[in-house]
């Protein structure tokens, strides 16, 4: 089988590739570049220090290694949709569209047809069975990446490979540090990594710009200061308001009016909801075990976090409608619904959260 091994630098895409030999695999190592290295103030996200790892690796294991350069396509899919997505008062998720629209897009369009299987490092599994593929969630619940990939094709399933899947962290750790490899205790990447040490705000304010507007405490209607921009800010942000009397948390956007919403106290009603509504919902396997003839049970997650919360998924006038059995906080338009079977062992799919 052949197989393409995409590795970042990191220590749990490197670990991919001793795994693969074990299991009697040649994998073709691949390094993707991404990063806006002609942005200015960019400091290398650091892919010098990335390729030097992935080159030893290669000439560790005796593979081949190739640097692809898809920075204009993940300019013009990824960071495209970023822009777009804040100008219209959206909180996007650009790792969750780089996996699709990248890693198992771009990459597969114009290097990966050739290859049986696509191998990441990402904390996940495929389970196959007699309804074909479908997304499973890691050993590891900390670490389970599911969510980001909850917007892949079956077709992009169908050829991905996540031989971590059945390690928990540490283990990927002792197994980096048994094996001597350089990346075994390099720390677990943050932020953007299109961005390298670019501030995130620096990047919006220079493509997207600023818009004055009034910061209104929800329950009052007190008006209580200036924002610069609602792009600035994310459903259930409490840091960097620069308000007293705090603290404060972001509970709404009025697009319109151009107004940030605001209420005040360390757990406020208004920042939480019951109700989310998913838009362009798709189901990663279309023979999921859903039936919605009546509403469904499932689990949900609508951002990147190791716990569940529950609730029923029913299909109304073509919305897909998650009813939480209890209200979550920090619902935030733009950011992606990401559903899960009963047992919380499958992802089924995901949708665009929207007002």
């Amino acid at each position: 089988m052949n197989i393409a091994a995409l590795v970042s630098g990191g220590v749990d895409s490197s670990v991919t590739i001793p795994i693969l030999k074990e299991m009697g695999y040649e994998p073709v190592i691949f390094y993707i570049k991404i990063a806006m290295e002609d942005e200015p103030g960019y400091m290398d996200c650091p892919s010098e220090e990335d390729i030097e790892i992935t080159t030893w690796l290669a000439r560790k294991y005796g593979l081949k290694m190739e640097i692809v350069d898809l920075q204009k396509e993940y300019w013009d899919r990824v960071v495209s949709y970023t822009i777009d997505s804040v100008k219209r008062g959206l909180t996007p998720n650009p790792d969750v569209m780089c996996n699709r629209l990248i890693k198992f897009g771009s990459f597969e369009d114009k290097y990966g047809k050739d290859f049986d299987k696509i191998a990441t490092g990402h904390y996940a599994s495929v389970i196959e069975n007699d309804k074909g593929f479908f997304l499973g969630t890691a050993k590891d619940t900390i670490k389970d990446q599911t969510y980001f990939l909850g917007q892949i094709t079956y077709a992009q399933l169908s050829k991905a490979m996540f031989p971590i899947n059945n390690l928990w962290k540490k283990e990927v750790r002792k197994l980096a540090e048994e094996m001597k490899l350089p990346s075994a205790h390099r720390p677990d990447s943050q932020g953007i990594c299109f961005l390298g040490k670019i501030n995130y705000n620096d990047f919006i304010r220079k493509y997207v710009g600023e818009k004055p507007g009034e910061i209104i405490e929800m329950e009052t209607g007190k008006v209580w200061g200036e924002h610069k921009g609602l792009w600035f800010h994310t459903i259930g942000q409490r840091k960097g308001l620069g308000l007293s009397q705090g603290p404060w948390f972001v509970v709404k956007k009025d697009i319109e009016k151009n107004i940030l919403f605001i209420s005040n106290g360390y757990d406020p009603v208004a920042q939480y909801s019951d109700i989310i509504l998913l838009s362009d919902f798709q189901f990663i396997n279309p023979f999921h075990p859903l039936d919605f003839g009546t509403p469904q049970k499932v689990c949900f997650k609508i951002r990147h976090q190791p716990e569940f919360s529950t609730g029923m998924l029913s299909v109304e006038d073509g919305m897909h409608i998650i009813r939480s059995n209890e209200a979550v906080s920090g619902v935030a338009p733009g950011q992606f619904g990401v559903v899960y079977d009963n047992n919380k062992e499958i992802c089924l799919g995901s949708g665009v959260i929207t007002l």
